[in-house]
């Protein structure tokens, strides 16, 4: 047998290594080819998830989910606000219909107020005359002096007077109680026509005195303290509740 040197031996190992992987390799090869049921499954389940059609029903379904809950979302914020809203229209509601009915109580009040206090002008049975007072004069007036006499605290007195008005018609006529206890007035409302008259004469006798008479007879003599412009007249002097209607009795001649 021949004798082998150091290389044939290096070369036999290498040959021999050769030959022992190859083995190797082909197994290798066998068992790629035949994969495992578990990684048969799992590229199975891979491949359907990448089908166009399921990705876009899927994102439908998502989108169905998401639009639904959104709905319900809003559902819930709108329901309260809703609520509050009819509650709202409600209170608003019922505050224009009391306010409506409060107005219409007013209106109704203020009419039949303004009708009660509405009177019809009064034509007076008697003028009542207005005359300035010039002068007193104790005693009776003498023959041919313009004035009237009547019975004072202190005697009969001579009220000398000038030309004046007579009112024969008054908006207003009635009986109302006196400032002092237990005395009545006479109160009259001048017409349109007769109250610049009263105001002018009132105005140039202001610090004098005025004398109403009525039928000749002197009702009363007040000292003007200023103008009367508005038409009130009141006629004072009457003491008693029976003096005041004898007086009202005989300007509207009942």
């Amino acid at each position: 047998m021949p004798k082998q040197t150091r290389a044939t031996r290096r070369a036999a190992k290498k040959a021999a290594k050769k030959g022992v992987g190859a083995p190797k390799k082909e197994a290798g090869a066998g068992k790629e080819a035949a994969p495992l049921p578990g990684a048969a499954a799992a590229g199975a389940g891979t491949e359907a998830t990448d089908d166009p059609d399921q990705k876009r029903r899927a994102r439908s379904v998502a989108r169905q989910h998401q639009a639904a809950q959104v709905k319900r979302d809003r559902s819930g914020k709108t329901r309260p606000q809703t609520a509050t809203v009819r509650e709202n229209r409600s209170a608003l509601l019922v505050m224009i219909l009391t306010l409506g009915l409060l107005i219409a109580t007013v209106a109704v009040t203020g009419g039949l107020i303004a009708s009660s206090m509405r009177t019809r002008p009064v034509t007076l049975a008697a003028p009542l005359h207005i005359y300035p007072v010039a002068a007193t004069v104790p005693g009776q007036c003498q023959a041919g002096t313009q004035g009237i006499s009547w019975p004072t605290a202190t005697g009969p007195t001579c009220y000398v007077l000038t030309q004046g008005i007579a009112i024969r018609r008054v908006a207003d006529l009635r009986l109302q109680r006196s400032k002092a206890k237990g005395a009545y007035d006479v109160a009259l409302t001048l017409r349109t026509t007769d109250r610049k008259a009263f105001a002018d004469l009132t105005r140039a006798m202001v610090g004098k005195d005025l004398a109403f008479v009525v039928r000749d007879r002197l009702v009363t003599v007040p000292r003007v303290e200023m103008p009367i412009s508005d038409g009130k007249v009141v006629i004072t002097g009457t003491n008693s509740k029976g003096d005041a209607d004898k007086l009202l009795r005989e300007l509207k001649g009942k």
